[in-house]
C-alpha cells in the first residue's frame, strides 16, 4: 500500500490511490476521530464478559496477520480512545505510523501496508451493559458449563446437550460445529476434522488467550453462545514425514 502517518510517501515519492471501492483512498490518512461507536450486544454483556471478550481478541489476534508490535500499538491506542485522551491515541497512531484511511481505529493500515481491523467490542462497551452480579459464572468456575444457543442462559440445562460452538480458523473462515458440553478438546477437534477434512494433529485451540488442551471437556470452559474459539492450523507432521526422500547413497 505504501501509505503512511502524516506526510510519509511510499519508495516512488507519492501515495497510492486504491479506493477499494470505499471511495476514500486507502494511502491517506485521515485523523482519529474523537465519536466512539455505539452499538449493542446480542445478549446482555457483563464487564467481566466484554474483558474476557476483548482478551480474546488482543492474545490471539496477532497471531493470524499483521505485525505484533503494531498490534500492541493499536490496543493501547484504543484503551486511550475509550478513556477519552485523544491526543495520546492520536501520537500513538503517529508514533507507530498506522494509517487511518477513514479516521476509525475499525480499519488500520501500517506502514507496509498490513490491513488491521478492531472489533467496536474493543472501543466502547455495548449501550446494553449490565451490572455483574456475585452469582454470575465469570469464567473461573470449572463447573460453569456452556450456554444454550437458543436462549441467552449462560447455562446448559442438559447435561451433554448439544450447542453449536463458534470457530475462527486461522485462514480467516469463520464456522459453527455441533458439538456436546461433555465432549472434550480432542474430542471436538476430530469433529471437526469430519466435518472440514481438517486433520485434528494439525489444529491448536485458543480460548481467552490461553491454550486448549485435549482433556479439556467443553463444559468447563464457560464459552457463551457469541464467543468464538480461535483455531490455528499447522501442516501436520505426517505431511512432512511424507514427503518424497532422497535415495540413500549405496555403499560399494
Amino acid at each position: 500500500m505504501g501509505g503512511c502517518v502524516g506526510s510519509h510517501h511510499d519508495s516512488t515519492g507519492s501515495l497510492n490511490e486504491n479506493s477499494d471501492g470505499t471511495g476514500v483512498a486507502l494511502g491517506r490518512n485521515q485523523p482519529l476521530k474523537r465519536e466512539r461507536p455505539k452499538w449493542k450486544s446480542d445478549y446482555p454483556m457483563t464487564e467481566g464478559q466484554l474483558r474476557s471478550k476483548r482478551d480474546e481478541f488482543w492474545d490471539t489476534a496477532p497471531a493470524f496477520e499483521g505485525r505484533k508490535e503494531i498490534w500492541d500499538a493499536l490496543r493501547a491506542a484504543a484503551s486511550a480512545f475509550e478513556s477519552n485522551d485523544h491526543l495520546l491515541a492520536q501520537a500513538i497512531l503517529d508514533g507507530a505510523s498506522i494509517t487511518l484511511p477513514h479516521g476509525a481505529l475499525t480499519e488500520c493500515y501500517d506502514e507496509l501496508g498490513n490491513r488491521y481491523q478492531l472489533p467496536v467490542y474493543c472501543l466502547s462497551p455495548p449501550v446494553n451493559m449490565i451490572e455483574e452480579r456475585s452469582d454470575e459464572p465469570d469464567g473461573s468456575d470449572p463447573d460453569s458449563v456452556t450456554a444454550d444457543p437458543s436462549s441467552g442462559s449462560t447455562r446448559d440445562p442438559v447435561p451433554g446437550g448439544e450447542c453449536q460452538l463458534r470457530l475462527r480458523l486461522s485462514t480467516g473462515r469463520d464456522l459453527r460445529l455441533a458439538v456436546r458440553s461433555t465432549d472434550t478438546v480432542g474430542m471436538m477437534k476430530r469433529r471437526l476434522q469430519s466435518q472440514e477434512d481438517v486433520p485434528s494433529a494439525s489444529q491448536r485451540w485458543f480460548f481467552s488467550g490461553r491454550p486448549l488442551t485435549d482433556r479439556l471437556r467443553l463444559d468447563q470452559l464457560n464459552i457463551s453462545r457469541d464467543y468464538v474459539v480461535q483455531v490455528i492450523l499447522s501442516q501436520p507432521v505426517e505431511e512432512v514425514s511424507s514427503l518424497p526422500q532422497e535415495p540413500m547413497p549405496v555403499e560399494n
